[in-house]
């Protein structure tokens, strides 16, 4: 028996170490919050000197692009092989479900024999996200590490480092205090960058707030760049370096105003590059140094590292591999969305190719540059508030700080990379115009894109069920295309349009009437009967957007009590909804201000376990999110 024991441990050993042999080590760092600022993507401020070693013994890509500008829908989306808007997960920390056999594709890298381990963020947007964590690594903490168990096992090992120090919270929320202590502090003087010198695009005004959080950036990027460093040096230390090809990127554009959260180039274009040591050298696309203008998306991410692993691609991921053996042609184009992040509501939609950059904004008379809790924090969010008010900004900065956008918007990024000059009404560019809706177009019915159906309504149709398979099933309470067609004629359509869709079956299609009216820029008397008939609803969702739009045109008597009586409802999404539509409404709400306070301090309740009467804690990132409305609506009318 003992014998028997022994050949097969000794077996097992000798296969780990073929495995190992035959299959590349993988290593990703990700830096959060961070666009391509960088001295190898010829950033002159920057001062990245190890990144820019490892650009320079990497293929660097100029066109790689996150899939949402904000963490979690991305996150959801790279660890799954899928779009958010696909799996359902596209709103920030709305945790729907999704089918149990999306556990994340480490977990194949795990049944073919790898070690994985995540240092330490995962994020996944989803109310499945332990059962991920739980296929996907091997060990997911604060120490996960390839140290802590590749070389006892002998098997390849797939690592993730997810580096904080340029995440927005360092850039510009915390207080500048903290930053200087927790991270300015780690770099000497002759690095610290100086404000006066810092380059502002043409969408910053030059105020010494606004240099001085963008110099405070830098230096974070300038720390994390040294952390990237010390981890390629661990890589050396252990003799690995020549087993492990290494991915270095960002999770999307920089934390600072029209970056993050926006779907223009500055939040959607991210820095990529990929070291091949010369034992997998033929793998690579290019030579040590050299660029690739290939197109590649967060989607693509996770079938790459399967591929490079030759792990068999899932059939129902969406995105292609770029690398390895399963690598496919080159893709023509890149999608993003861009929908509720935090306590802000939102709904847009990109296509980009090598050139253009094409985006759908389906609430038009929502701006960029919303008011929001946590990223308010920051002073710089602050001064373009005050810049606004006074009437100083420019029309690039107002593109941005303006309350309002353009229903398309259209760029030429070879000829204007930084996106100022909107094409979407020249006559030179209507073939681009019209090729771009249409790819757009087909690729939301193609992956069943599950943004148009409102958060409130998707939590009560999926009950039993996820959304994802809400989209593919013939269930008659879901239909995509009439969502699409209710949701095209906002900023465009007739009142006549709006009119009809607030007459619909479909509750989903009658919010897409409601919001087209809040839209627009004034209602008829058809209009105003529509939406008072709508405050009786049967849905919560369609009540609130309809009392929305009745109160932004100044009828408040009939509207202000829906939203407030919708802040008692048992759904969150809705009572979310209805906060939100509060606080934008600000004073014209003043009557919501009892209602606001009832709200806060059920959002606040926690009771132990046994108390009577029963009382239920309410989920934490939806009370959360709740309580950034309640609470900014509260500081201003609550006295």
């Amino acid at each position: 028996m003992f014998r028997i024991l022994l050949s097969t441990a000794l077996f097992y050993i000798s296969f780990s170490s073929l495995i190992a042999k035959e299959l590349p080590n993988i290593l990703w760092i990700t830096a959060e919050d961070m666009s391509p600022t960088l001295g190898c993507y010829g950033d002159a401020f920057a001062d990245t000197p190890h990144i820019d070693k490892l650009a320079s013994e990497s293929t660097l890509y100029t066109h790689a692009f996150a899939s949402s500008p904000v963490c979690s829908p991305s996150r959801s989306c790279i660890i799954n092989g899928l779009y958010a808007t696909t799996q359902g997960t596209h709103n920030m920390r709305s945790a729907f479900p999704i089918p149990d056999y999306m556990k994340g594709f480490p977990s194949f890298l795990r049944g073919a024999g790898y070690y994985t381990t995540n240092n330490v963020k995962t994020d996944y947007n989803s109310g499945n996200f332990e059962d991920i964590i739980k296929a996907s690594w091997d060990e997911s903490s604060s120490s996960g590490h390839w140290r802590n168990g590749q070389k006892k096992s002998g098997k390849p090992f797939f690592s993730v480092f997810n580096l904080m120090t340029s995440h927005q919270s360092r850039t510009m929320v915390w207080p500048y205090e903290k930053f200087v202590q927790e991270v300015q502090a780690k770099l000497p003087k002759s690095r610290i960058h100086d404000p006066s010198k810092v380059p502002l695009p043409p969408y910053y005004p030059d105020t010494p707030i606004v240099r001085k959080t963008l110099a405070r950036y830098y230096d974070c990027v300038s720390v994390m760049d040294s952390e990237v460093g010390d981890l390629l040096q661990q890589l050396e230390d252990d003799e690995l370096s020549g087993d492990t090809i290494v991915f270095f990127y960002s999770d999307h554009g920089s934390g600072m105003p029209r970056h993050k959260r926006a779907l223009l180039d500055s939040g959607m274009r991210v820095a990529l590059m990929i070291r091949f040591p010369e034992k997998w050298k033929h793998l690579a696309p290019t030579k040590p140094g050299l660029e690739t203008d290939r197109l590649v998306s967060f989607v693509d991410f996770g079938p790459t590292v399967l591929s490079l692993a030759k792990v068999k691609v899932p059939e129902w991921m969406e995105g292609q591999s770029f690398l390895g053996e399963s690598k496919v042609k080159p893709r023509k184009y890149v999608f993003g969305h861009r929908d509720r992040v935090d306590e802000v509501h939102d709904l847009a939609r990109s296509v980009r190719d090598k050139r253009y950059l094409y985006i759908r904004n389906y609430m038009p008379h929502l701006g960029y540059n919303q008011p929001t809790a946590w990223p308010d924090l920051g002073e710089i969010r602050h001064e373009f508030y005050r810049l606004v008010d006074s009437g100083e900004m420019t029309p690039a900065q107002l593109h941005f700080a303006g309350s309002t956008r353009p229903l398309e918007e259209l760029y030429d990024c070879q000829e204007d990379p930084q996106n100022l000059n909107n094409l979407a009404d020249s006559k030179d560019h209507l073939s681009v115009l019209a090729s771009l809706r249409k790819q757009l177009a087909t690729n939301i019915r193609k992956t069943r894109d599950l943004g148009f159906l409102a958060e409130a309504l998707a939590w009560d149709l999926s009950d039993g069920t996820t959304p994802y398979e809400l989209a593919r099933s013939k269930r008659k309470n879901y239909s995509q295309s009439n969502l699409l067609k209710a949701a095209n004629q906002v900023g465009s359509g007739k009142s006549s349009s709006f009119i009809s869709s607030l007459r619909k079956k479909d509750p989903a299609v009658r919010y897409w009437g409601a919001v087209g009216l809040a839209a627009s820029d004034h209602l008829d008397e058809k209009s105003v009967a529509s939406l008072e008939e709508a405050l009786k609803d049967s849905s919560v969702t369609v009540r609130i957007e309809a009392a929305n739009a009745l109160a932004r045109h100044g009828l408040t008597k009939s509207s202000i009590p829906v939203l407030s009586d919708a802040l008692e409802n048992e759904n969150l999404a809705a009572v979310q909804h209805a906060a939100r539509t509060i606080e934008l409404l600000g004073a014209t709400a003043k009557k919501a201000v009892p209602a606001m306070k009832a709200c806060d301090a059920r959002m606040k309740v926690i009771r132990p376990p046994g108390t009577s009467p029963v009382v239920v804690q309410p989920d934490k990132d939806a009370a959360m999110f709740v309580l950034f409305s309640t609470e900014a609506f509260l500081k201003r009318f609550g006295k």
